[in-house]
């Protein structure tokens, strides 16, 4: 059985505002009629929602657990509703976006500047994290595009992978590095799989997913449990592990470029090949774009493709 829906928009206004009167203000009805609305849907959950104290009224913890579930649902049909009332030929309103924080950090700020100089009326949600964590986002429907570090659909995209539209922006070449003390010390240029399996890992990840994409790659075998010595969240921070001689770790190529040419970090290559990530868009092919973000994914793939 469901609550009227009516009601539960009265509880809305009034646990929001924490206020039978400012609710009453602000959906044009009387006190007496919100408190009514109130005890009614308080009947239909059996359960009751506030505690009266006097002038004042308290949420009870069935009020909290409600209004976690009423509150998003009744904000995005706001939103919607907003957006059906706009003009559909032009872009218009929120894009939520995820990426990783070094492409974020680096092209989506003057990006996104440069797309609403041209559409004013669309704002942006971004949110930096893991490849994992932005597919979970996305499938979650809180995300309307992520652009991840794209490897295997297989491995990374839950799910069936045809279920996603995906969309390559750039390449960019990882490797395996360290310091040239670690190397020295540690590697002593014996890069067998045997050999590189003892040494210390660091990680910039919940899970060290391209590691192991970067030891099948040139072993065409799975690793075991690596030492991982340091897990950091962010990579300007795993970089600097990198250079005091931590431990091993994967990065971009072009980040370490002048440290590499000048012998101070090491890159490893048991073959010839490189491994090349491609930072892609990917949506879910169900859902249906609005116009602001094709829009967008064109705009982006324009902007990226001038600066690669």
């Amino acid at each position: 059985m469901y609550p009227d829906l009516n009601r539960l928009k009265v509880f809305y206004f009034v646990y929001e505002s924490g206020s039978i009167i400012k609710a009453a203000e602000k959906l044009h009805i009387s006190q007496p009629a919100v408190s009514q609305q109130i005890k009614k849907l308080e009947t239909e959950i059996r359960a009751p929602l506030f505690t009266r104290l006097h002038k004042r009224i308290v949420p009870t913890s069935a009020a909290h657990r409600l209004f976690g579930t009423v509150s998003p649902f009744l904000e995005k049909l706001a939103c919607e509703i907003d957006n059906i009332s706009t003009p559909m030929d032009r872009p218009y309103g929120n894009l939520n976006i995820g990426a990783p924080i070094i492409f974020g950090t680096t092209y989506l700020p003057r990006i996104c500047h440069e797309f609403r100089t041209r559409y004013p009326d669309v704002s942006f949600r971004v949110k930096f994290g893991e490849s994992d964590v932005l597919m979970d986002m996305l499938n979650r429907g809180n995300l309307d595009l992520a652009l991840i570090d794209f490897f295997s659909p297989y491995d990374q995209l839950p799910g069936k992978p045809d279920l996603y539209r995906i969309d390559a922006l750039m390449q960019e070449h990882f490797v395996l590095t360290c310091s040239r003390d670690y190397y020295e010390n540690r590697v002593g240029q014996d890069i067998s799989f045997e050999n590189l399996i003892r040494q210390d890992y660091l990680t910039d990840e919940n899970d060290p997913m391209i590691l192991r994409h970067w030891f099948w790659f040139y072993f065409n075998r799975a690793i075991p449990d690596l030492n991982i010595v340091m897990a950091i969240e962010a990579h300007q921070a795993l970089m600097a592990c990198i250079r005091k001689g931590m431990g091993m770790a994967i990065s971009s190529h072009h980040l370490f470029a002048q440290d590499i040419e000048q012998g101070e970090i090491i890159s490893i290559f048991p073959k010839r090949e490189k491994l090349i990530n491609t930072i892609s868009m990917v949506s879910l092919r169900a859902g249906l774009p609005t116009v602001a973000q094709k829009a967008f994914e064109i705009f982006l793939k324009e902007r990226v493709g001038s600066v690669t």
